[in-house]
């Protein structure tokens, strides 16, 4: 993968809480994450400043009069947003308001620049949210013009009419931004619900402490909480100190950048483990030649199978983890091992199973990892053969030479396919409603796995 454990900036629209352990997740958001909020901002901010203006009074006459005036249309040809070290976000941006001012006889239509500067401070609340407030706004009315270019309008008139435009935008617009900026945190909300992981469990992050905020990107610690049955899955740390990543040094177009530690890969597969998720059962087929497992096959190679059963039966394994598998994550690759149990039992002519033998099993698979949407999934396949060795038995004597050959061929395809089929459900990356990750990498490290990634916004 590119930037194999190089790391690049991060995302403003991530996180959520839960008071357990340090934090297992980083993400840092930057420059390229900006750019995007800035790009796709720009209709939401038009929007929002098409706000209705007050009628003018009209001195100019000898009468009093009560002219309408309205917005016709706002647009944005700059909107720019900074980090601010250790603050928050600048946002600056340049609108152009058209007018129209109802005047009788002759309506006039006018062109008003606008600048806006506000900064937005960044900060955690107490459930583990982010949350943005406006400290400081301004805006800078330059002169108007009139759109159609006539000299009809006196520029008395002209500058009445502009001042009665600015008394009343002056405030609406800065009142109008801290608007969005609330709106934007009921969506960063929407992080600290519970998402789905399995039938019975689920994932929830929060962010542990303030940001931190350089020039160049923001960076946060984010808990990783796994739930079965509504019951934390908790892990003793692998030493004291809280999973850190390095300086972001590569990937610097990502957008965002979310480091994962082996400590929230433990606790998945333990969650995994004790739903029982992993375990399965395979179930042979007489006269099959994709699965050939049945007490003719095994009579063949165990002399008591054949005696107990003259006649075929089919042979069900039932396969069960009772040790919690292992994640390993190296440098460029990451291999997972289980250790299930193997119960080889044999349907009777009473349709009761019967217990043949147990076998200890030893799989050792290569493990890819990617994202799609918001979601961190995998896939496997085989790293060597299969480690059998017998249990208990209840059919005397077992060359496992023999038995190998048999076991291992209709074993090892349904258990591929059963944990490919799960991990490719995917647990639920740090997010927000409709965000998700796009032209994603991923980068397995020492300890830890990287993403950098694009982000994209559906509604």
């Amino acid at each position: 993968m590119a930037g194999a454990c190089s790391l690049g900036p991060l995302l403003v629209l991530l996180l959520a809480g839960v008071s357990v352990s340090l934090p297992v997740t980083v993400v840092r958001l930057n420059k390229a994450m900006l750019d995007y909020v800035s790009d796709i901002g720009k209709v939401p901010l038009q929007r929002a400043l098409q706000v209705t203006v007050s009628d003018f009074l009209d001195r100019s006459d000898a009468v009093l009069q009560s002219t309408r005036v309205q917005i016709l249309g706002v647009h944005l040809p700059h909107l720019h947003l900074k980090f601010i070290a250790g603050f928050g976000i600048r946002l600056s941006a340049a609108a152009n308001f058209t007018i129209k001012v109802f005047r009788v006889p002759e309506p006039m239509e006018l062109v008003l620049p606008v600048a806006l500067l506000a900064d937005v401070h960044v900060a955690r609340d107490s459930i583990g949210t982010l949350v943005l407030s406006i400290s400081t706004c301004s805006s800078l009315f330059s002169p108007a013009s009139t759109l159609d270019g006539s000299n009809s309008t006196s520029q008395e008139l002209l500058d009445l009419v502009q001042e009665h435009i600015r008394a009343d935008l002056s405030n609406m617009l800065c009142l109008q931004v801290s608007g969005l900026v609330q709106d934007l945190n009921v969506h960063l909300g929407t992080l600290i619900g519970l998402s789905p992981v399995g039938p019975e469990s689920q994932i929830r992050y929060s962010v542990t402490s303030t940001p931190t905020i350089t020039s160049n990107y923001m960076s946060m610690d984010v808990r990783a909480i796994l739930f079965l049955l509504g019951k934390p899955i908790l892990l003793p740390l692998h030493g004291a100190h809280p999973f850190v990543l390095p300086r972001p040094l590569g990937a610097e177009g990502a957008m965002a950048t979310v480091g994962l530690s082996q400590h929230l890969f433990d606790c998945a597969l333990l969650m995994l483990q004790k739903a029982g998720s992993l375990n399965l059962e395979i179930t042979g087929q007489l006269n099959s030649k994709n699965n050939p497992l049945n007490t003719s096959m095994l009579g063949q190679l165990i002399p008591e199978v054949a005696r107990q059963f003259p006649e075929p039966m089919p042979v069900v394994l039932k396969v069960q983890l009772g040790a919690t598998p292992v994640v390993t994550l190296h440098t460029n690759y990451s291999t997972l091992q289980l250790r299930p149990s193997v119960e080889v039992l044999a349907a009777s002519p009473s349709s009761a199973l019967q217990f043949l033998f147990s076998l200890d099993v030893m799989v050792n698979l290569n493990l890819q990892l990617f994202v799609s949407k918001a979601k961190l999934r995998g896939t496997t396949s085989m790293l060597g053969g299969l480690q059998l060795s017998v249990a208990t038995s209840n059919v005397g004597s077992i060359d496992m030479d023999q038995v190998y050959t048999l076991i291992s061929t209709v074993f090892q395809k349904p258990l591929l396919d059963h944990l490919n089929a799960l991990l490719g459900m995917g647990i639920a990356l740090p997010s927000v409603l409709n965000l998700h990750y796009v032209h994603s990498e991923v980068s397995i490290c020492e300890g830890y796995v990287v993403i950098s990634s694009g982000l994209a916004y559906q509604r």
